[in-house]
């Protein structure tokens, strides 16, 4: 009991820093969320929400973003079918 009440500072960090890695990967590597992103950004600067050169700018962001994810993707896939022969 006093164990576990002496480690769950440290428990707690290491859940928030988990919670934080998932964002972070969401963020760079999950392909479906930079794609609503992209289509995000295509409405916002239809609805002239951003001007053009802001669009043009973050749209190349995430279409870089975007062939990273795709690689990162690939990659993993490939590493788990190495695996499983």
């Amino acid at each position: 009991m006093i164990h576990k009440l002496l480690l769950s500072p440290v428990t707690l960090i290491v859940k928030v820093g988990k919670k934080i890695k998932e964002e972070a990967d969401k963020e760079l590597y999950d392909v479906s969320f930079i794609q609503q992103k992209i289509v995000h950004l295509q409405m916002m600067y239809e609805l002239g929400e951003i001007p053009e050169d802001a669009y043009m700018e973050k749209e190349k962001e995430l279409l870089l973003r975007y062939e990273a994810a795709k690689e990162y993707e690939l990659k993993r896939w490939e590493s788990m079918t190495k695996k499983q022969k």
